[in-house]
């Protein structure tokens, strides 16, 4: 059974910085490229970065530049290491791991509240 498990969220103060990780268990990680999403209340889930399984990296354009995602396929983990943060990132996020157009997994989602 595939479990997606975030952890990490937090309330914090704008400009500050916070870490998310996700564990997966139950899949060949390696295999899979690693994304977070978002969603702020009374929106829809939105993408927010990916890491494939080769390392290359992309964001959306209101996270470039604050937000690093990185990947362990030793520790079968991913992260999102957020800095500069605004209130307006604040959302549930979701990790998800997809393989082609067969295998997609969530995780429950962790809280980030950027407030002052």
């Amino acid at each position: 059974q595939v479990q997606l498990v975030e952890s990490g969220g937090d309330l914090v103060q704008p400009g500050g910085s916070l870490r998310l990780s996700c564990a997966a268990s139950g899949l060949t990680f390696s295999t899979y490229t690693m994304n977070w999403y978002r969603q702020a209340p009374g929106k829809e889930r939105g993408w927010v970065a990916t890491i494939t399984t080769t390392g290359g990296t992309s964001y959306a354009d209101s996270v470039k530049g604050r937000f690093t995602i990185s990947r362990d396929d030793a520790k079968n983990t991913v992260s999102l290491q957020m800095s500069s943060l605004k209130p307006e990132d604040t959302a549930l996020y979701y990790c998800n791991a997809r393989r082609l157009l067969i295998n997609n997994y969530w995780g429950q989602g962790t809280q980030v509240t950027v407030s002052s």
